[in-house]
């Protein structure tokens, strides 16, 4: 694919299993974004749905998306009714039925050929009524908003739909009270950035092992070290240097040449990179409440790079703004606190407390691309075909990366 004619953004948000595994990711679509110059085009739904369906499954390769898991795919009414031969099998993506949909006898019909044929159906943004139930009994899965319905409300759709042969996945969990409150009244997916938004541990020193894993951080970041220095801290930690060099010996960094020392690494990569590369295992060595939130860290870290020359930042800056951007998630401690310990330079530090400056900037769209909200990053610094290039490209280039680690 010529990528200066790609026009199409899709980004995923993760769909969780009531043990915080991930079940799925969904596709989110943007075709172009909102400018004083460049309006949007009104795409309709079904081209949209076109577009999504021709870059994630035939242009770029379902893989380079997902990895291994399932795809969730919007499907419009002209899309279900049409019936055309889907590009892509059954066990790969669960079709969700869009909330505007009139469930009449077509749609019915259509959904009822697709389910014949195996594939998963999704009822979106669902909120019940009575011309919805012939679609609730083909339904494998229902989406409920959280934040549509009061407590109330959401109670009694629980109630009712847990009567039917569905599982039900709450939509837009923002926090970790939500996600247990969820859970509690047998929601049994989840959809939405709580994993990234944990309930943070105030007024509390740092437990014992985190607190030897931030000391040995602020080492590796500390100015005054030297190139031996760091090759020392590194390979004083056997299991650390062994993680470290097994990373860079890995099929996710290609290089033309063995790496066995940690010395080596350093002359081959240099000393940015190996002090990231070294912070990244160090943090997912954690065990956060989620593996997803590392997922999420080396692609934001990623993208950071992608996009530094964008924002006039060097890329190894970028990266390292990525990579501490969950540390808050991490190591379940206020960000101010923690980064008051470690010896970043002054812009870093800012641009992760307050997202402005350059580097600043630069995340907080980085953050906005993650949930799907381009409407919101205006004006828009580069074109759309460098945010859908980067975004595809650190994704692929994480899945590679937790392979690895």
């Amino acid at each position: 694919m010529d990528i200066n004619n790609y026009q199409t953004v899709v980004a995923r948000q993760p769909i969780f299993d009531r043990d915080l595994s991930i079940y799925a990711y969904e596709l989110l679509y943007r075709g172009e974004l909102r400018t004083e110059d460049n309006p949007l085009s009104g795409k309709s739904g079904d081209s949209a749905t076109s577009q999504v369906i021709n870059d994630a499954f035939i242009d770029f390769g379902i893989e380079k998306v997902v990895g291994k898991h399932i795809a969730f795919l919007n499907m419009t009414r002209g899309h279900l009714i049409k019936g055309d031969p889907l590009p892509f099998t059954h066990d790969r993506v669960v079709l969700e039925i869009l909330e505007d949909i009139t469930a009449d006898l077509e749609v019915i019909t259509a959904v009822e050929e697709l389910a014949a044929q195996g594939y998963k159906i999704a009822l979106d943004d669902f909120v019940f009524n009575e011309s919805l139930w012939p679609l609730i009994k083909l339904a494998d899965i229902i989406k409920i908003d959280i934040l549509a319905l009061s407590s109330e409300e959401l109670e009694q759709h629980v109630s009712l739909l847990k009567q039917e042969d569905v599982k039900l996945l709450a939509e837009k969990v923002e926090s970790q009270q939500q996600f247990e409150r969820c859970k509690a009244l047998g929601f049994d997916y989840f959809q939405g950035f709580f994993f990234s938004r944990p309930s943070l541990i105030k007024d509390s020193p740092l437990p014992g092992s985190q607190l030897h894993i931030l000391n040995l951080i602020a080492g590796l970041h500390d100015p005054k070290m030297d190139f031996d220095e760091i090759e020392e801290l590194i390979s004083h930690d056997v299991s650390l240097s062994y993680k470290l060099l097994k990373l860079l010996n890995s099929a996710a960094f290609a290089l033309p040449q063995k790496v066995d020392s940690v010395k080596r690494g350093l002359v081959i990569l240099g000393f940015d990179a190996i002090k990231a590369w070294t912070t990244l295992i160090v943090l997912h060595s954690i065990n956060p409440t989620t593996p997803e939130l590392t997922t999420l860290t080396l692609i934001r870290a990623k993208m950071c790079e992608n996009l530094a020359s964008d924002f006039n930042c060097k890329p190894e800056t970028a990266f390292t703004v990525g990579l501490f951007s969950t540390i808050e998630a991490m190591l379940l401690h206020p960000k101010e606190e923690l980064l008051e310990a470690l010896p970043l330079t002054a812009p870093v530090k800012h641009a992760l407390l307050t997202q402005q400056g350059e580097l600043g900037e630069m995340l907080k769209i980085v953050m906005l691309c993650e949930h799907g909200l381009w409407d919101n990053i205006t004006p828009p610094p580069i074109s759309i075909a460098d945010f859908g290039e980067a975004y595809l490209n650190a994704t692929q280039w994480a899945i590679d990366i937790q392979t690895s680690l």
